[in-house]
């Protein structure tokens, strides 16, 4: 798994801990609650646009938005946004 390099921002969601974005590449990174609530594993999605990421920021829900928007499947079945998940990082927001 490759270490994430993107810096994230906490946010107030019950589903998601940090998210940030690196317009350059197109990279969403979240880093999900583990139990508990604590800091959880980080996954970088591709391919998201700048507008979406806005679009995220600004959602009443950041977890529904994620269900329905980034983790979405295409009219073929695959996932719109692949992901990969990142080694863990002890400079995540805790």
């Amino acid at each position: 798994m490759p270490k994430s390099t993107i810096a994230l921002c906490p946010c107030d969601s019950t589903r998601i801990h940090a998210h940030g974005f690196d317009p350059a590449t197109g990279i969403l990174a979240l880093q999900f609650k583990a139990k508990g609530g604590a800091p959880g594993h980080v996954y970088h999605y591709s391919g998201v646009t700048p507008e979406v990421y806005a679009e995220l920021q600004a959602a009443p829900s950041l977890g529904k938005f994620f269900g329905e928007r980034i983790n979405a499947k295409d009219d073929a079945g695959a996932l719109k946004y692949p992901f990969t998940k990142m080694v863990p990082d002890e400079a995540a927001p805790a």
